[in-house]
C-alpha cells in the first residue's frame, strides 16, 4: 500500500487511514502527512521528519523518498524508528510550479497569519511536526528537509545548516552527511524561516535543508548520485547507524550576508545561470537596486548561492557567502 502513497498524494486521492507495514503500521496524519510506527525502535532510533515537495517542482527527491517507501512496502527494509512522512506542497507538485501563490520555504514561523493556501499548508506542516515530536519524547529530532536547485552548482548536493543560538550540530550529523556523499555546507547566518529551520529552533531538531541536484522533471532525474543519500535514509528508517565518513570531503561555508530585493527596479548584475558557489573577486558588481543602490564585493572573494531577481519585493535574491573552517 505505501507503494502509492506518493502518487495519490499528488494525485488529491485519500491515503488509507492506518495499516500494517514490515516492523510496524502507518498512520495517515492529513493530506500529504503519513506517520510510520515501529513495532520496536531500532539501537539508533531518531523521531526522523523526513519532507520532500516544499517546493512543488523538485522531483528528485519526491521519487527518492518514493522508493524509499516502495522498499519498505516490499519488505526489503524494515521500519524501526517512528518516522513523518511529508509532501510539501501537492497543489503545486500538480501544476508542475515551485509554488502556487507564494514560497511555502519563507513561512515556517509561529503566529504567521497570512492568508492564503501556502500560508494555511505551513500552519499544517507546523502543527503536524509539533505534534510527531510530541507523542516521541525520548528519541533524539532529527528533520532532513530534501530539495534540488533552480539552477547548476559548483557543489550538486549541498546542505544548508540553519541559523540557532541554542542547538549545535552534532559531530555525527556532519560525518553521516559525508558518508552520503554531500559536497558542500553552507551556515546560515539569521533566522530564515525554512521548514528544517523551524524544527531546529522550535524543536532543537538536528534539521537540514538538503539540496540534492537540479529541479528537473518526473522521469528526467538521475538517482544514481543520490544513492549514497538514500543508504542514509534507509538507515534512519531502519532505526540503525548510517555510514559515517571523515568531514574533510566536505567544504564549509557561512553566510556573510542577506541581499534582498528592494525595489520594482532591481537586478543581478550577472548572469541568469551563474552556478550556485559562484565566486566575485573583491569589488565586483554584484546587483542594482532603485532602492538600495549598489551592492558590491567587499574587500574578500564572496560567493554567491540561490541567486534569483525574480523574487518578491522585501524576499531573498540571493545569499553571500564565504569559506569557513570545518568543524573540529
Amino acid at each position: 500500500m505505501l507503494e502509492t502513497w506518493l502518487a495519490q498524494g499528488i494525485d488529491g486521492v485519500e491515503f488509507p487511514a492506518q495499516g500494517p507495514l514490515p516492523g510496524g503500521r502507518f498512520r495517515r496524519r492529513g493530506d500529504g502527512l503519513l506517520e510510520l510506527l515501529p513495532d520496536q525502535p531500532g539501537p539508533a532510533a531518531h523521531a526522523c521528519v523526513i519532507s520532500v515537495g516544499i517546493h512543488g517542482n523538485e522531483t528528485a527527491s519526491m521519487e527518492l523518498l518514493d522508493a524509499l517507501l516502495k522498499q519498505l512496502a516490499a519488505g526489503k527494509l524494515r521500519l524501526g524508528a517512528p518516522l513523518l512522512v511529508i509532501l510539501g506542497n501537492p497543489p503545486a507538485t500538480r501544476r508542475d510550479t515551485r509554488f502556487i501563490n507564494t514560497n511555502l520555504n519563507r513561512l515556517f514561523r509561529r503566529g504567521m497569519d497570512d492568508p492564503g493556501m501556502e500560508p494555511e499548508r505551513a500552519r499544517e506542516l507546523m502543527a503536524a511536526v509539533d505534534a510527531f515530536f510530541t507523542r516521541h519524547p525520548g528519541l533524539p529530532r532529527l528533520h532532513y528537509d530534501l530539495h534540488t536547485a533552480i539552477r547548476k552548482s559548483r557543489f550538486p548536493r549541498f546542505v544548508v545548516s540553519p541559523w540557532s543560538e541554542t542547538t549545535a550540530v552534532e559531530t555525527r550529523q556532519w560525518r553521516w552527511l559525508a558518508g552520503a556523499a554531500i559536497q558542500a555546507v553552507l551556515h546560515q547566518h539569521c533566522h530564515s524561516w525554512t521548514f528544517s529551520h523551524y524544527s531546529k529552533h522550535y524543536h532543537d531538531a538536528q534539521a537540514f535543508t538538503l539540496e540534492l541536484g537540479r529541479a528537473l522533471p518526473f522521469g528526467h532525474n538521475d538517482l544514481a548520485p543520490l544513492a549514497p543519500m538514500e543508504r542514509l535514509l534507509q538507515a534512519l528508517l531502519e532505526g540503525r547507524e548510517p555510514v559515517a565518513e571523515p568531514t574533510d570531503r566536505m567544504v564549509f561555508f557561512r553566510v556573510e550576508q542577506e541581499l534582498l530585493r528592494h525595489g520594482e527596479d532591481f537586478r543581478l548584475a550577472f548572469a541568469d545561470d551563474t552556478p550556485n558557489f559562484s565566486e566575485f573577486a573583491p569589488g565586483t558588481l554584484l546587483a542594482e537596486d532603485g532602492q538600495q543602490g549598489e551592492t558590491r564585493v567587499g574587500d574578500e572573494p564572496l560567493s554567491v548561492i540561490f541567486p534569483n531577481a525574480a523574487v518578491e519585493i522585501g524576499a531573498r535574491a540571493a545569499l553571500l557567502a564565504r569559506p569557513s573552517p570545518p568543524p573540529e
